[in-house]
């Protein structure tokens, strides 16, 4: 087993053992490798790296606990079924460490750079959606400066305050207001969840973004997630679990009564990751210590599974 920041990985089963490889499990395929053994990807095989952090959340005077979910994603995560060719390693979590979130986002965004540059594809497990600015930052330091980049963004919330500290409800102002090739598209937007202001602020930066609402008939709204990424060299894509229904999905800072639910979820997924130009996700805002018997983590180590079943397609 691999340790990072003090807790130990775990990939849970329910102990049969399979027989052939058409039986294949994610826990009988996965390997813990150290950030400095990682090896050039052929095929571009699979990547994931856990962030232990919610002090953006913090911050954000939301409730804590995301922290905790790397581990709890790995544990639902073992006992799904793996029919890919692709490899899977996992490098670990990045623990943010009495309170120093910057940095945090900083370690996060060199694994992330890592396994791009490795040639694999980053999975993050997040944390608090403050674990998108680490990820947007090793994209940014493994493909440079002049490529444009299309984020797309599932979410209750736009997370534009204009706020002096940043936090989860800051980066991705932060990422548009300093970078003038990066490009936001927000999918899922409740208008109660969101005040005038955030929607002017949104408005000012030219924001694409769908309300929750807006989102059926999704055809349209696939088409729009089309069009966007079609005027990128690369798509960064985050999920923020408080964009699904809390009937489906209790265990978030901040639950949603009007939130999608996990059918609309997983097209909308589908559709971003098998764009030609995606290049990474992140899964973001689950919270074990608000959830109602684990369903919110089992919810969201389904859609990684299907979303490592998609990115077979280029093998």
């Amino acid at each position: 087993m691999l340790r990072r920041g003090g807790n130990e990985l775990f990939y849970t089963w329910d102990g049969r053992v399979d027989a052939d490889e058409k039986s294949k499990r994610i826990h009988q395929v996965i390997k813990t490798v150290p950030i400095e053994d990682v090896q050039v990807s052929q095929f571009r095989d699979i990547g994931l790296v856990g962030f232990e952090c919610d002090e953006g959340v913090r911050r954000n005077l939301g409730r804590i606990g995301a922290a905790e979910a790397p581990n709890y994603l790995r544990k639902w995560m073992g006992s799904l079924s793996y029919e890919g060719k692709k490899n899977i390693i996992d490098l670990g979590n990045i623990p943010c460490v009495d309170q120093e979130l910057e940095y945090a986002q900083e370690q996060l965004g060199k694994h992330v750079a890592k396994l791009i540059e490795k040639n694999y594809t980053p999975i993050i497990l997040g944390g608090g959606h403050e674990t998108f600015y680490g990820h947007y930052l090793g994209v940014r330091e493994a493909i440079g400066d002049d490529k444009k980049i299309g984020i797309i963004n599932i979410d209750a919330h736009f997370d534009m305050r204009k706020d002096a500290t940043p936090s989860s409800g800051t980066m991705f102002r932060q990422i548009i207001e300093a970078d003038s090739n990066a490009d936001y598209l927000c999918v899922g937007i409740q208008t109660m969840g969101n005040t005038q202001e955030l929607f002017d602020t949104a408005e000012h930066y030219d924001v694409a973004y769908v309300r929750k609402e807006e989102i059926h008939p999704i055809e349209h709204t696939l088409k729009k997630i089309d069009t966007f990424a079609s005027a990128y060299d690369f798509v960064l894509f985050t999920i923020c679990t408080d964009v699904i229904n809390q009937a489906y999905a209790p265990g978030v800072s901040a639950p949603a009564p009007f939130g999608i639910d996990p059918e609309t979820l997983r097209k909308l997924t589908e559709r971003v990751v098998k764009q030609s130009n995606f290049l990474s996700i992140d899964v973001s805002e689950v919270n074990p210590s608000l959830d109602v018997a684990n369903q919110t983590s089992r919810l969201m180590a389904y859609i990684i599974g299907e979303v490592m079943h998609n990115l077979q397609r280029d093998y």
